[in-house]
């Protein structure tokens, strides 16, 4: 389960109950911290917790806070500076030496655009979205649109409470555009008639990654179990109808039966796709049919001999079988861990599959020198009404980032 679907079914459970909810999101982060811009936590009016902002040093007094924005019913935005080691606020310390801006507001079970149902309406489309959050400021005085969202979805449709201001709006779309486009969350600067400034969150949405197992084998049982509780969407599929069942894989989105002789006809997709069915046959047909699909990442169980035969037997099919393979097969398949066991091999594949989509070597961050996360660009605004303003971009070589509460 994921994050997300954690707050959904905690916000939907509070819901019912009548138990008053606040959404913590972290809207903005300068240096170093344990979560980046996106991270959300659900408190109750009670104190109970659900997500997390921090790696658990800014829980305790954002719960206390959230709780006071419940009783005014006003959204607030937060700092937290840990970077200065003589300032004992909050317990922090030195912690994580990053400043973490927190944007806390009531949820109003009755507003069908509050933010976790604007959430809501993008889980449930399979194409990344782009999330708008304004956090407006004068002189460290939150304006009254503090909190304002738009929710920019693939097919061009647009929800929120930001649609009151047009010119907005509009700015917030294109930029929304291009935000999905570098597939980079933003941090934007508005400059609004006369002298206002309207600071947002352009948060890039994507959904479950969806990942495809051919082979139901006992190997593959782990796998399936690891990659779903990292929230993934997983299909497992073989031609052999007394492994392939929902009971050996209760945690699949889906489990089909696909005979050899039907392979050909699976339909083309861009999930993630993972070769286990220690049958050749089948695995040659597999990957004759995923030489045209646009899914990244192939991977091939067995030895490097393997693949190399398989690569030559479909050259002999399709003279261009390799090219078509390059950059996207990956065999023998998973991280460097040594890893033996079923389980640890699960661990190895579902590490190399993360490494391979968020565009990372996959090595030790002990022995890297570029950010542990991806920074939100940030544009500054400009004079004029809803310009463009210049880019910072954060810098790209970083020593260490130390990590706070693990």
């Amino acid at each position: 389960m994921t994050e997300l679907q954690r707050l959904l079914a905690a916000y939907d459970a509070n819901r019912a109950a009548g138990r008053a909810c606040a959404l913590a999101t972290v809207v903005e982060v300068e240096g170093s911290a344990y979560r980046r811009p996106g991270a959300r936590m659900l408190v109750t009016d009670d104190g109970q917790l659900t997500g997390a902002i921090s790696g658990g040093c800014l829980e305790g007094d954002a719960r206390q806070r959230a709780q006071r924005v419940l009783q005014r019913g006003q959204p607030a935005l937060i700092t937290y500076d840990t970077s200065d080691e003589d300032d004992p606020r909050h317990g922090l310390g030195p912690g994580c030496q990053g400043v973490v801006h927190i944007l806390l507001e009531p949820l109003h079970f009755q507003d069908p655009d509050n933010p976790l149902e604007l959430l809501r309406g993008f889980a449930r489309h399979p194409e990344p979205a782009v999330l708008a959050t304004v956090f407006r400021q004068v002189a460290g005085q939150a304006l009254p649109d503090l909190g304002q969202r738009l929710l920019l979805l693939p097919d061009g449709s647009v929800r929120g409470s930001a649609l009151d201001n047009l010119d907005l709006t509009t700015a917030i779309r294109r930029d929304a555009q291009q935000a999905l486009a570098d597939n980079q969350s933003l941090i934007r600067e508005y400059g609004m008639k006369p002298d206002g400034i309207a600071r947002v969150f352009l948060e890039v949405l994507r959904p479950p990654l969806r990942l495809t197992v051919y082979g139901a084998g006992n190997d593959a049982q782990p796998l399936v179990r690891l990659a779903a509780s990292l929230g993934w969407h997983v299909t497992v599929i073989d031609g052999r109808p007394r492994q392939a069942v929902q009971e050996r894989f209760p945690d699949a989105a889906e489990v089909r039966v696909v005979p050899l002789g039907e392979v050909p006809a699976l339909p083309l997709s861009a999930d993630y796709a993972v070769l286990l069915t220690h049958n050749y046959a089948y695995d040659l047909a597999v990957l004759q049919r995923l030489l045209d699909a646009p899914t990244p990442y192939v991977g091939l169980l067995g030895p490097r001999s393997k693949a190399a035969r398989l690569l030559e037997e479909l050259a002999q099919a399709v003279p261009n079988a390799e090219a078509l393979l390059r950059g996207r097969l990956f065999s023998p398949i998973g991280l460097n861990l040594g890893a033996e066991t079923p389980e640890e091999i699960a661990l190895s594949i579902t590490g190399e599959i993360q490494a391979v989509r968020q565009g990372r070597p996959g090595g030790m961050l002990t022995f890297s020198r570029d950010p542990i996360h991806a920074r939100p660009t940030d544009m500054a605004a400009g004079s004029a009404y809803l310009t463009t303003g210049r880019t910072l971009r954060y810098g790209h070589v970083v020593v260490a980032e130390p990590s706070c509460g693990v």
